[in-house]
């Protein structure tokens, strides 16, 4: 394996780690938007990531982090009664989305962390690169 494939490595993990923070805060943004009907109202997402392993032959593959999709949360919305509310269904009812803000909030501390831990490997990968190349002065 040659020593730029951590590169390969390292940045499909950002990419990743990129998709996962704008579909948190596509869920943040949306936590508090409602509707009148249960079935239009906002779904949670959420990235559905796959690890791919390096093989011995070059041309099979190299090891990556890659988004295989977007899975809509399955969870029924919350219904609140606020008959006032002009996007109250006929019964009086507003439908909230699923998202829930403390499970995203981690979500987004745990993927921020891990973009910052790839950044950490790209940039000791180069300072050993580096290293290596003034062995030779």
């Amino acid at each position: 394996m040659s020593s730029f494939k951590v590169f390969d490595i390292a940045g499909s993990g950002l990419s990743a780690q990129s998709v996962r923070l704008n579909t948190v805060a596509s869920n943040l943004a949306n936590a508090d938007s409602v509707s009148g009907d249960p079935n239009k109202v906002y779904k949670a997402r959420h990235p559905v990531f796959e690890a791919l392993r390096a093989t011995t032959t070059p041309k099979d593959g190299d090891a990556a982090v890659r988004v295989n999709g977007i899975m809509e949360n399955q969870a029924p919305p919350s219904a609140r009664y606020e008959p006032g509310n002009p996007l109250a269904d006929s019964q009086g009812y507003v439908y909230a989305p699923n998202v829930n803000v403390v499970e995203e909030m981690v979500d987004m501390i745990s993927a921020s962390r891990a973009y910052q831990n790839n950044v950490e490997v790209l940039n000791t990968s180069k300072e050993l690169l580096l290293a290596t190349l003034k062995l030779g002065q």
